[in-house]
């Protein structure tokens, strides 16, 4: 009894000071605000990014640059689960194995497919890739974002593996792009920190509002988190698409 009392007390007491807490944000109270005179976090980010970042979309200028290292700690999360799910489905078989030990899914998948979607997949893989780089090219300017638009990407290729019999990408240009967006993303974080004190700081030439070269270096980290996430995801399908199954 005396426990039950002592938690429900506990509680209480959390519950009382979390509302009270809650109370005194002003929720939805002075959005707006100015740059010099912010009145509301959000108040501050809705000025700052049209106005000083010069970037329509300001849900890209809070993820690439107001909590950019943040972000950059998410696409290292995606790679590291990559490479885990990599690492533990990789199997290491002689040809005669693999021919003897074939997993049901890859059977499926090895079966031709008909000529109306290998037709359907070869028209729609450009059209789907033209697509990404749309959107994570447009980033600060659209709805969208590397993420999305990496995504998209993967897409297509998953297309193209469950279409074609045989078709399989290139892992050593796909983890060479990756690297290299994952040393660009924190080459230009480098540079701010070096050249301005501030990690990712937003150095580069703004622009004009709504022009495509715009809000410095936000469109920049961009494109390098699409191509970062583009290549992990398919990595990610190929590997699930083509798994060795160990030997019984």
């Amino acid at each position: 009894m005396l426990k039950k009392l002592f938690v429900f007390i506990l509680l209480f007491t959390i519950g009382y000071f979390l509302v009270n807490s809650l109370k005194s944000i002003p929720l939805g109270a002075n959005r707006v605000g100015s740059i010099d005179e912010p009145t509301t976090v959000s108040g501050y980010y809705l000025n700052k990014s049209p106005n000083a970042l010069k970037v329509a979309n300001s849900i890209t200028a809070v993820v690439v640059n107001f909590r950019g290292f943040d972000t950059l700690g998410e696409v290292t999360v995606l790679f590291l689960a990559a490479t885990g799910l990599a690492s533990i489905l990789y199997r290491k078989e002689d040809e005669e194995e693999e021919e003897k030990h074939t997993h049901s899914l890859s059977k499926r998948l090895n079966l031709p497919s008909s000529s109306l979607v290998r037709t359907g997949a070869k028209i729609l893989f450009p059209l789907i890739l033209l697509l990404g780089i749309y959107v994570f090219i447009h980033g600060h300017l659209t709805p969208g974002g590397g993420f999305q638009g990496g995504a998209i990407i993967a897409t297509g290729f998953l297309l193209m593996l469950v279409s074609y019999k045989g078709f399989t990408t290139n892992h050593n240009v796909m983890v060479w792009l990756e690297s290299l967006a994952g040393l660009g993303f924190v080459g230009v974080g480098l540079y701010g920190l070096f050249a301005y004190g501030s990690f990712l700081q937003n150095t580069g030439w703004t622009g004009n509002l709504n022009d495509l070269i715009s809000g410095g270096f936000i469109p920049l980290i961009y494109i390098f988190i699409g191509i970062k996430v583009a290549t992990e995801l398919t990595n990610v399908l190929d590997t699930l698409l083509n798994i060795k199954p160990r030997k019984k």
